[in-house]
């Protein structure tokens, strides 16, 4: 067996933006293990899980810019992270306006 190829956060250059059915949020604080507490810019609370893919790639720390795919069931309460933003992402998504002012 192989070894898994770790990424670090520079070759993560591509910025991307959140699809139908995804939105921005911002993490509140860490509930353990993989759940994170989230305030999505529908302004609601979500607990959020990251995904198996990140996991091991990417930190998540707090304040922390992320996009979050709430679930088909329990919609307004929980739903997967799929991407974190770096600071200069964050900087370029507010100044082309991508991201909430009360984010």
């Amino acid at each position: 067996m192989g070894k898994r190829k770790v990424l670090n956060e520079k070759s993560l250059k591509d910025i991307v933006l959140p699809q139908e059915g995804e939105m921005f949020g911002r993490v509140v604080k860490h509930l353990g293990s993989e759940l994170i507490q989230i305030k999505c810019a529908d302004d609601k609370i979500r607990i959020g899980r990251i995904r198996g893919k990140l996991k091991r790639r990417v930190w998540i720390r707090d304040n922390d810019v992320v996009i979050i795919a709430p679930w088909e069931f329990k919609t307004g309460e929980r739903g997967d992270i799929l991407w974190r933003y770096t600071v200069g992402q964050v900087e370029w998504l507010q100044s082309q306006g991508h991201l909430p002012k009360d984010l």
